[in-house]
């Protein structure tokens, strides 16, 4: 049986990546900083460890010998404010974990690296495609620009691809992200919501989307070595999310504009081709962002 690790397991994108594979036939190993609240009832075994504990990742990735691996593990969130913290884990994580990697006899089929659309910054219009040269407009992009030049570092000794997920939504993500805080709070039929900038435009996925393509990458080989935009290829606003929650659920929000939530470095807009993925790997599985939000409304 096919033996995979993933790193970040009991995160939001790991926990669906960890049903998909086992759902293929995977024999999945998840890699968590902690115990999660719920059991990932699909994967063969949860390790716990810090991947900056050299010693400890060396050890579970001896046990494991994954065929693949999935590194997910990260500080996901743009604003998140120890700034020490996400570099250890985005950077001297992915360091370390590589590391351990590159020292087994055997290294894995495929190492799938998920790295960030933020990695192209604030500088660019149009359609950014995996051409245009890395220049982050934040600390998160930086770290996700620094661990793709770790990868970079590996690329003789591991099989890496390295993934550029733009933004990406579904049930049980964390309402420190945005499209998660309007939901939860429709749901409760809370009068008053308090936001950033609501002009911003991101490119949005579905969580189902985006593990999907993960999947079939690892099973590529034709993918290894190269870069790769997860993305839907349409921007849309913020400010267009609220309106489009408002007619679905018929409950509408009275927002309000924090300058807390409005960031310096706030990206104006990402929107990205996924071209070259589906040239390797076939058409994404995509899913209407309209059906997206009815999925996380009814939940």
């Amino acid at each position: 049986m096919t033996r995979t690790l993933i790193t970040g397991a009991a995160g939001f994108t790991g926990r669906y990546l960890t049903s998909v594979l086992a759902e293929r036939g995977h024999e999945v190993h998840g890699l968590a900083h902690y115990e999660p609240d719920v059991a990932l009832a699909d994967a063969a075994a949860l390790h716990t460890t810090d991947l900056a504990d050299r010693n400890a990742v060396v050890r579970i990735v001896e046990e494991v010998r994954p065929d693949h691996v999935v590194h997910l593990a990260a500080i996901a969130f743009v604003g998140h404010d120890d700034i020490d913290e996400m570099y250890r884990a985005n950077v001297v994580g992915t360091r370390q974990l590589f590391d351990a990697l590159a020292g087994l006899d055997a290294a894995p089929r495929s190492v799938i690296l998920a790295s960030s659309a933020n990695v192209y910054g604030n500088t660019r219009s149009g359609v950014l495609d995996e051409t245009m040269p890395p220049a982050p407009a934040n600390d998160y992009g930086v770290s996700k620009v620094a661990a793709e030049y770790v990868g970079r570092l590996y690329a003789e000794r591991l099989p890496i691809i390295t993934a550029r997920p733009f933004n990406y939504t579904g049930r049980g993500q964390s309402e420190c992200f945005l499209i998660p805080k309007i939901i939860a709070h429709v749901r409760r039929r809370a009068k008053l919501i308090e936001i950033g900038n609501i002009d911003v435009a991101r490119d949005f996925s579905d969580v189902r989307t985006v593990v999907d393509a993960y999947a079939r990458l690892l099973e590529t080989p034709e993918a290894i070595g190269g870069t790769f935009n997860v993305c839907s290829g349409r921007a849309v606003a913020l400010r267009e999310i609220l309106d489009r929650v408002g007619k679905l659920s018929g409950h509408r929000l009275e927002v309000r504009i924090n300058p807390a939530f409005v960031r310096r470095d706030e990206v104006k807009t990402l929107s990205g081709t996924a071209a070259r993925l589906e040239a390797v790997i076939g058409k994404l599985a995509s899913i209407a962002l309209q059906d997206t939000l009815t999925w996380m409304l009814e939940d």
